[in-house]
């Protein structure tokens, strides 16, 4: 669903909201964010991450920019509904899980839905925004990254992809509450990467990972 210019006029105080209580400071290792299509990926500690890489972007990227989000969160209420559809153009994914040895898992088919959905929601001008550990963290380390953003770099070749740390947000708007504490932190965009032709999934999602490690010792 696109959006319209009082949708806009919204996005743009959204934008400047969640700067000011988080106090994000924001650094670029490479030049800036320009309008090229692109994934945008990084870790994950909190409710607030998607929409404080969001609002890091310049404002003339943003519009192209769509965060991958959790069906289950965004659709509660109308005004959760509201701001993911209209607002942020959010790609909501369903996050129906079965459990394999004792560890909750997508399905084979359910994945490549979610993949083949992603690629095409993308089009050939939108980028998006991505948190591979697949689940909020406590902020002290970053899980392993699902297969998922491979599978997608596989259905978009030679896509550029973005790595960037988001400092502090499990601070700001811990696991479990509802209000954001103002607080300072860091939004780090490292330097564009692509899936090496011949490069194996452990190998690239390896690499990945390493790549946002890095920035957190910035």
């Amino acid at each position: 669903m696109s959006s319209g210019p009082g949708d806009r006029v919204i996005a743009a105080i959204l934008a400047s909201i969640a700067r000011v209580v988080t106090g994000a400071a924001v650094f670029y290792l490479d030049k800036q964010p320009d309008d090229r299509q692109r994934i945008y990926f990084a870790n994950h500690t909190s409710h607030l991450d998607f929409v404080v890489l969001w609002s890091a972007l310049p404002a003339n990227v943003r519009p192209l920019v769509r965060p991958v989000a959790g069906r289950d969160y965004w659709e509660k209420g109308a005004l959760r509904r509201y701001l993911a559809r209209r607002v942020f153009r959010a790609i909501l994914i369903d996050r129906a899980r079965h459990a394999v040895d004792g560890e909750a898992t997508l399905s084979i088919a359910a994945a490549r839905r979610t993949i083949d959905r992603l690629a095409i929601s993308m089009g050939d001008h939108d980028s998006i925004i991505v948190f591979p550990e697949g689940t909020r963290g406590s902020g002290e380390e970053i899980a392993p990254f699902k297969s998922g953003i491979y599978h997608l770099c596989r259905e978009k070749p030679g896509i550029e992809l973005v790595p960037v740390y988001l400092d502090n947000m499990n601070r700001i708007l811990p696991k479990g509450e509802m209000l954001p504490v103002p607080m300072l932190s860091r939004v780090i965009f490292g330097r564009p990467m692509t899936l090496e032709p011949g490069e194996t999934k452990p190998a690239f999602l390896s690499r990945a990972r390493v790549a946002v490690q890095e920035l957190s010792n910035l």
